[in-house]
C-alpha cells in the first residue's frame, strides 16, 4: 500500500470515528434553564436574606435517546446557589434599586490633574530579594 493511500484511509477512518462519537452524545438543550425566581428572598431578623433553591425541584427530564444513560442533573442549581450566596443586597433580586447616577466632579478632577501634570506619583516601595 502506498503512503498517500494509507494516509487517506487513516484520515477517512478518523473522520468516521469522530463523526460517530459526536452523534452519540447530543448537546443538551438550554430551554429548561429556570429564571432567578427560584431564589427565595425574605426577611429574617430584620435583614433581607437570599435562600438558594432546592436543587431537587430543578430536575428536568430532557428528551434523549434510549442508550443515553448519563445521570440527569438540576440545570442551573450551582449558578443560582452561588448567586444567592454571593449577592450583596438580596432585596435587589426582587426589585432592583434605581441607579442614581454618578457624580461628574471626581471624574473631571482626575482628567484635569492629568492634563495639568499635577498627578501625585506613587510612593516608593522597597523589595527584598530571596535566595
Amino acid at each position: 500500500m502506498t503512503a498517500p493511500l494509507y494516509r487517506l484511509r487513516l484520515l477517512l477512518s478518523a473522520t468516521l470515528i469522530l463523526g460517530l462519537t459526536a452523534c452519540a452524545f447530543p448537546k443538551r438543550d438550554a430551554k429548561g434553564l429556570p429564571d432567578t425566581s427560584v431564589i427565595e428572598v425574605k426577611q429574617q431578623n430584620g435583614q433581607w436574606v437570599a435562600i438558594p433553591p432546592e436543587c431537587q425541584s430543578l430536575f428536568t427530564e430532557f428528551t434523549r435517546m434510549k442508550y443515553d444513560s448519563r445521570p440527569q442533573y438540576p440545570f442551573g442549581c450551582a449558578t443560582y446557589s452561588n448567586l444567592a450566596n454571593s449577592v450583596a443586597n438580596p432585596k435587589d433580586l426582587v426589585g432592583p434599586s434605581q441607579y442614581s447616577g454618578q457624580h461628574v466632579d471626581p471624574a473631571t478632577d482626575g482628567v484635569t490633574r492629568y492634563r495639568t501634570c499635577t498627578i501625585t506619583p506613587p510612593q516608593d516601595t522597597n523589595t527584598t530579594k530571596s535566595n
